[in-house]
């Protein structure tokens, strides 16, 4: 396989992550589960808990390994300097413009929510909004991945800097050593230890970023290990991405049976108060054995099936960047049209994915994509191949 195929591929994958983006975020409003969030619904389903745990093992890990991998392919391509230019424009600027907006919307949208929740009406009253527990008032909302992204960018740069300095050989060493966890089964168990490690501080094991504009230690650990991976497997892509490939179906099933385990002590187990830290460890080992399972899996199966140009997927895959960003005005937004629907849950939840995917695709055709902010944020749409600027994109959940 060839490296447009490879980039191809990836490019799709990262398409239709993005997508199931909305499916998480408009499932967040009809889960059953207790949750501080006040955009709920009067109709919830266990469907929806289902998939936000589901989407959520492998969505945010997905996106970071494939935020490496364009860095790192930035960085060999046009040095460092030139990468940090590039994520600036790509990151940064975009962040400064949309951030307030995106705020003020969706404050308001809560409050309406809220309203919804308390009374059965719309109105907006800012101090129905609950406070949702260590997460602070002012908030990274769902942009907290490209904020992280960057912070990681600036790391690895600086660590570029430092390794002029490091022995040739202890470099080789240390790269090799992320070669061999990724080629090899038992790899896996050992990445999986530093993830569970943070992920045993969160409710059942599962790291959800609480949006903090001071990064949470056990967060930027938990997502900056898959950004690292993604470094390293722009280096050895011929033999790690070959290796993904030939055993993509052997990943996806190995996931499930750990997956089903985790769910079954999910089920048994309370939150952390009520469980202590080993179970919560324990819960963490699982899911993050399956984030990295399930994450080689769909690399492999989109390198394997989807390998070349798609025009379908390269559109979605060229509005991802508009699409992550203004996709909660719209699960938030639809969520209160909906509000009082003669739909149930599940019924509410089609619709509004459907509603949502067409406000953001459509929204994106006719004001953004040919448009002075299309190539603000992706610098037009006429791509032969993915490149470098995928990395910019995702993808969150507030997110997730």
């Amino acid at each position: 396989m060839n490296t447009n195929q490879r980039l191809h591929s990836l490019d799709n994958l990262r398409a239709i992550m993005m997508w199931l983006g909305i499916v998480v975020h408009v499932s967040v409003n009809y889960m059953e589960s207790p949750a501080p969030t006040p955009w709920r619904d009067s109709q919830t389903s266990l469907l929806a808990d289902l998939l936000i745990v589901f989407i959520h093992a492998f969505r945010m890990p997905v996106f970071f390994i494939l935020a490496g991998f364009f860095v790192a392919m930035l960085v060999a391509r046009r040095g460092i300097a030139a990468m940090l230019q590039q994520r600036v424009r790509k990151l940064v600027w975009p962040f400064m413009l949309f951030w307030p907006v995106l705020f003020i919307g969706m404050a308001l949208l809560m409050a309406v929510y809220a309203h919804l929740n308390a009374y059965g009406t719309i109105g907006v009253d800012f101090s129905l909004i609950p406070q949702i527990p260590g997460r602070a008032k002012v908030s990274l909302l769902h942009l907290w991945f490209i904020y992280y992204l960057f912070l990681y960018c600036l790391v690895y740069a600086l660590l570029l800097r430092l390794s002029v300095t490091v022995p040739l050989g202890w470099q080789e060493g240390f790269a090799r050593s992320w070669k061999i966890l990724g080629m090899n089964w038992w790899g896996i168990l050992l990445l999986s230890l530093p993830l569970a490690v943070a992920g045993g501080f969160y409710r059942n094991g599962m790291v959800i970023p609480l949006g903090s504009f001071l990064p949470d230690i056990a967060e930027f650990i938990h997502s900056g290990l898959f950004f690292t991976f993604g470094i390293f497997l722009y280096r050895y892509q011929s033999e790690i991405l070959e290796n993904f490939t030939r055993k993509s179906w052997l990943y996806l099933i190995a996931g499930l049976p750990v997956f089903v385990l985790f769910l079954k002590l999910s089920k048994s187990f309370g939150s952390a108060e009520s469980t202590g830290y080993g179970m919560q460890w324990a819960m963490a080992y699982l899911y993050n054995g399956v984030s990295w399972l399930w994450s080689f899996a769909l690399i492999g199966l989109f390198l394997r099936y989807l390998p070349g140009r798609n025009r379908v997927l390269t559109y979605m895959a060229d509005s991802s960047y508009w699409v992550y960003l203004v996709h909660m005005l719209g699960t938030m937004g639809f969520g209160i049209l909906l509000y009082h629907s003669p739909f149930a849950a599940i019924g509410r939840m089609i619709c509004n994915i459907l509603l949502t995917t067409v406000f953001c695709l459509l929204s994106y055709h006719l004001l953004i994509r040919h448009r002075f902010m299309g190539r603000f944020l992706n610098g037009g749409t006429k791509k032969t191949t993915a490149g470098p600027d995928a990395g910019a994109i995702h993808p969150s959940q507030g997110a997730q």
